[in-house]
């Protein structure tokens, strides 16, 4: 089982990011996209806060965010990187046979990468997701280099007046998947 602890706070500012764009874009009508909860079981509690201070994890989550835009249903996890190399230790197993899963049933997957030492955020298809996880298994590189990032799928916050517009990226996504 994993723990939870100090972990507990990474990627929080870029989750927050989200949840808030998620809420101007249900406001505007053009997606739900809901954040799915980690079930765990809290272990000790600080009394006086009323916060856990650690839990184990019940079970493997799938992603971080599910739901719909404009009838497409989607699916993907936020990810944060302090390096120019994206680790692909941040993207678990069962998650890229979910994701995998999910694009098998007509779903667009993707992450959200936050590369916080550049402040740029991007959108990573699944299909380059699975191009890097594929070359690892194979035994290649354990990484996605910055220079690897697609940066036409580069996110601009606050663009059209929402803080992360990540849709135009899956507008992007799905032409690019129409002329395949």
């Amino acid at each position: 089982m994993a723990t939870w602890s100090s972990r507990g706070l990474r990627g929080s500012t870029l989750e927050e990011l989200i949840n808030r764009t998620n809420e101007q874009y249900l406001d505007k009508h053009l997606a739900l996209i809901q954040k799915i909860p980690t079930p765990i079981t809290p272990i000790n509690f600080d009394k006086e806060t009323r916060h856990i201070t650690l839990a184990y994890f019940d079970q493997k989550s799938t992603v971080d965010y599910i739901g719909a835009v404009q009838g497409v249903p989607v699916c993907f996890d936020a990810k944060e990187s302090k390096a120019d190399t994206f680790s692909l230790q941040n993207v678990h197993e069962h998650q890229v046979k979910f994701m995998e899963e999910f694009e098998r049933q007509q779903g667009i997957s993707f992450l959200l990468i936050f590369y916080s030492e550049r402040d740029e955020f991007y959108y990573l298809p699944f299909r380059d997701l699975k191009r890097a996880w594929d070359r690892m298994k194979e035994g290649g590189k354990k990484s996605i280099p910055f220079p690897e990032i697609d940066k036409s799928y580069r996110i601009w916050p606050n663009r059209h007046g929402v803080l992360l517009p990540y849709l135009d990226t899956i507008q992007m996504d799905l032409e690019s998947r129409d002329e395949e």
